[in-house]
């Protein structure tokens, strides 16, 4: 199936954990301009716009030539900001929807093109990706999310816990090198009304305990298709994760933005 794919990069100013994120500098750049920089580059999106309820994040943008959409401060989640924006007459001819995360500063386009095709070739209603978990510490960590699927590609399961458990030890470091041991990257594609239903659906049970919006689809039955992909670099979410995109930033060479 063929079909044009509208990239929506959602940018909420209030942060708990990284307060302005948006704005938050990355070796002397707002985190959003590094984000906008690599989205604007990837010829999977047919068109890109960042979703924001901030004038001042939206100027930001608009400096930079971004178009940018101004949405409900209202918004409990970035599905439901994207799902606005996605919404609107100007953007109802695009097919598929691509929720870019305005905290992936090194998102690569392998990635967002394998949940593209998901939904465009694989006939899943939303597709993501996940990669190798790799060290023990982040199957145990809370803030790692992490994902079980089936052998088709079906998302069974998303969790803060180490999933899936290894009853009689813990796995060895080459079995965190591949599956089933996943990390979520959280990068989305929906067909157009696989994102009308999520965002109408009420919050779920499990997605309550856990705090993991995409569970509320997985309980309503909707079917969503996980790609493995290879190493991704993690998001920016706090101030110490400020520091080790830096370092990440420099180690790749970090072009000068005109």
């Amino acid at each position: 199936m063929s079909g044009r794919v509208l990239g929506i990069v959602p940018a909420r100013l209030a942060s708990s954990r990284l307060p302005r994120k948006p704005l938050y500098p990355l070796l002397g750049k707002p985190l959003i301009e590094w984000v906008w920089k690599r989205v604007v580059a990837m010829s999977v999106l047919d068109h890109a716009v960042i979703a924001t309820d901030s004038d001042e994040v939206a100027e930001v943008c608009r400096a930079l030539g971004a178009p940018v959409e101004m949405t409900s401060a209202e918004h409990p989640s970035g599905t439901d900001r994207v799902a606005e924006v996605a919404d609107r007459p100007g953007f109802r001819d695009f097919d598929f929807i691509a929720n870019v995360q305005g905290d992936e500063p090194l998102l690569r386009e392998p990635h967002l093109a394998a949940a593209v095709d998901l939904v465009r070739t694989g006939g899943w209603q939303v597709g993501t990706c996940a990669t190798p978990l790799l060290f023990d510490d982040a199957r145990k960590d809370p803030s790692v999310v992490k994902v079980a699927r089936a052998a088709s590609g079906r998302a069974l399961y998303f969790s803060r816990a180490p999933i899936p458990y290894k009853r009689d030890d813990r796995p060895t470091p080459e079995e965190l090198e591949r599956e089933p041991f996943l990390r979520h990257i959280g990068l989305y594609a929906y067909t157009r009304d696989a994102l009308s239903d999520w965002v109408a659906l009420a919050p779920s049970r499990l997605e309550q305990l856990e705090m993991l919006e995409q569970l509320r689809p997985l309980e309503a039955g909707l079917r969503i298709g996980v790609a493995v992909v290879g190493a991704a670099d993690p998001g920016v979410d706090t101030p110490a994760d400020v520091l080790r995109m830096e370092s990440r930033l420099n180690e790749l060479s970090a072009p000068t933005f005109a």
